[in-house]
């Protein structure tokens, strides 16, 4: 059922564009040397766009990585310049997706985008059991 879900999220649902976007926003990011770390955070997060379904984010330390000093700060300078606007799209492609019955899943796939467009920086994707 996960891999239908992806794949119907992939085409129909957003997963091709959401995916491309953090890519591109990613590959902008990465040209000065300050907005590398956000470049990595950004790719790791389009790799969730694109099959979100059967996957979760977490944070970092619960996968035994270490925090980076500093990652409360820069995921605040991320929500000035680029959250609040990936949080807008998100928010509003999961309501209009929630408007029908069979997009209900593709709108929540989108809010826990939402979610994470805040605080890109210290999270991990994994595999739900």
């Amino acid at each position: 059922m996960t891999l239908l879900l992806n794949i119907l999220w992939f085409v129909i649902g957003g997963g091709f564009v959401a995916g491309i976007a953090w890519m591109l926003l990613g590959l902008l990011l990465a040209i000065t040397v300050v907005g590398i770390p956000f470049a990595v955070a950004a790719f790791r997060i389009a790799g969730f766009a694109a099959w979100p379904f059967g996957r979760t984010l977490v944070d970092a330390r619960t996968v035994g990585e270490d925090q980076i000093v500093g990652t409360g700060f820069a995921n605040l300078l991320w929500i000035i310049f680029a959250g609040i606007w990936l949080w807008i799209s998100h928010v509003l492609a999961g309501i209009a997706y929630c408007v029908t019955i069979i997009g209900i899943p593709f709108g929540f796939a989108h809010f826990r985008l939402a979610a994470v467009s805040f605080a890109p920086l210290g999270k991990r994707a994994v595999d739900l059991p």
